[in-house]
């Protein structure tokens, strides 16, 4: 793991253009030699986008692979590079709402998108709260924690520590960076619609801005052309949200996240198992 992250330091001194590239070209070599994240891609594909031909969703797996590798070097430049060029390389469209983000309680839901860590970076205008997940090697989990760390005050809270912590963070003045758009079991979850599927969803973000009154902003960030960097949108905050239905509030969400996919359909998250949890009596999706 030390000579890995070795190497992923001496990347960060490559010109973006190039590591970009390197990145893609990675990506289509793990497109032929991993199978099972293959098989995952092309099953949430056909079950999500069933108008593209087999095909069309080929390449369109083809292109997730290559910009997710592409991801995964170009943190390197998050990690390590000044400050001041990860920042010119960040495009905002509009402004960072600082104002709002002070102004009262705020979740930025940030759904995952390749770019994520980006999106997380360009939030970073005053201290805030977001998961981690600890890491089993202990490098990297420092790694990790450097990464998030290092453009300013941020309160890591593990899932185990639950939602206390987060409410917690809330009432302090945190804004809560949040990534609900995963399959974690039925615990907390409910079956709402993706992409017309039933997948458990979390009903958190929902339970969460109507126990503290926060406001709900998207946040999504996306590549640029000719490899010039990347694109983070803050979108209006939410009006009317979350209601007095929390599976209309979650549909919402999941609605909200499908318009942005197909805008970018490649740098969503197609390699986790997102309708890996069943209604009861449903066989897997992916065997």
């Amino acid at each position: 793991m030390r000579v890995l992250i070795a190497f992923l330091w001496l990347l960060h001194w490559l010109p973006l253009p190039v590591l970009g590239r390197f990145g893609e070209a990675i990506g289509s070599l793990l497109f032929v030699v991993l199978g099972k994240r293959r098989h995952i891609t092309l099953t949430n594909l056909r079950l999500c986008m069933p108008e593209l031909s087999e095909t069309e969703r080929r390449a369109l797996a083809r292109q997730h692979f290559r910009a997710y590798a592409r991801s995964i070097f170009e943190r390197s430049i998050l990690w390590w590079a000044p400050e001041a060029r990860v920042r010119q390389l960040i495009h905002v469209e509009g402004a960072v709402p600082q104002a709002a983000m002070e102004a009262g309680p705020t979740i930025l839901l940030c759904p995952h998108f390749v770019c994520l860590d980006v999106a997380g970076v360009a939030s970073r205008v005053i201290p805030v709260c977001s998961m981690y997940v600890p890491q089993k090697n202990a490098a990297f989990d420092r790694l990790l924690r450097h990464g998030r760390e290092r453009y300013g005050p941020v309160r890591l809270v593990t899932r185990k520590e639950g939602i206390k912590p987060i409410l917690r963070a809330l009432r302090d003045g945190l804004p809560y960076f949040m990534l609900p758009d995963m399959d974690f079991g039925e615990k907390d979850a409910e079956f709402v619609p993706f992409f017309g599927v039933p997948a458990a969803t979390l009903t958190a973000l929902g339970r969460i801005a109507g126990t503290t009154g926060a406001k709900v902003i998207p946040v999504v960030a996306t590549y640029l052309p000719n490899y010039q960097g990347w694109r983070v949108r803050f979108y209006p905050a939410w009006e009317n949200y979350p209601g007095d239905d929390m599976l209309a509030a979650t549909r919402r969400m999941n609605a909200f996240i499908e318009d942005r996919v197909r805008e970018a359909p490649a740098e969503y998250f197609w390699t986790h198992k997102r309708f890996k949890t069943r209604p009861a009596g449903e066989p897997s999706l992916y065997d």
